[in-house]
C-alpha cells in the first residue's frame, strides 16, 4: 500500500491526501501499528510479531506481507478480529503446531510463545510456575 503524499494541511491539524477516500484514511490509521511491526521485524528488533487486527484487513495484510516476503499465520478470533503472527520461518512454524486459540495453549506453550514474543523471560518464568502451581489459570477468563 502506498501512502499518498501530503498535498496541504488545514488549521495546523489533520493533513488532507488528494484522491483517498475515508476507507483508504480509515485503513492507514488503523494498520499502523501492523506497519510499525513490519519496521521492527524488518529491523531484527523481533523474531515474530503476534498483533490483532479488524478482520475486514486481512486480505490487505496478507497482500502486505507475501510483498515483503514475510513468513506469516493468521488466525480468525471471531468475525471482526483476527490474530496475525509473522517472522521468522523457524517461529512461525513452531506457533503453527499450537492450538489456533490462544485461551487452549497449554502452560509449556502459553511460555515459549512469550518468550518467542521478546517477552521478559523473569516474568514468563513466574507466569509459567503460576499456571503450573494453577495460581493462573488458563483459558476464556470471566468478564
Amino acid at each position: 500500500m502506498l501512502i499518498p503524499k501530503i498535498s496541504m494541511y488545514q488549521n495546523n491539524s489533520t493533513p488532507i491526501y488528494r484522491g483517498m477516500n475515508t476507507a483508504s484514511l480509515t485503513e492507514i490509521a488503523d494498520l499502523r501499528v501492523f506497519h510499525h511491526h513490519i519496521y521492527e521485524f524488518k529491523k531484527g528488533i523481533r523474531n515474530l510479531i503476534l498483533t490483532t487486527e479488524k478482520s475486514k484487513y486481512k486480505q490487505s495484510i496478507e497482500n502486505k506481507l507475501k510483498k515483503e516476503k514475510i513468513n506469516y499465520l493468521i488466525h480468525d478470533i471471531d468475525s471482526n478480529k483476527i490474530n496475525v503472527y509473522f517472522g521468522t520461518k523457524e517461529c512461525v512454524d513452531v506457533v503453527r503446531t499450537f492450538s489456533p486459540k490462544l485461551n487452549e495453549l497449554t502452560p509449556e506453550q502459553d511460555f515459549m510463545l512469550g518468550i518467542m514474543l521478546g517477552y521478559d523471560r523473569v516474568k514468563q518464568c513466574e507466569r509459567y510456575m503460576k499456571i503450573k502451581n494453577n495460581i493462573i489459570k488458563l483459558g476464556k477468563r470471566p468478564l
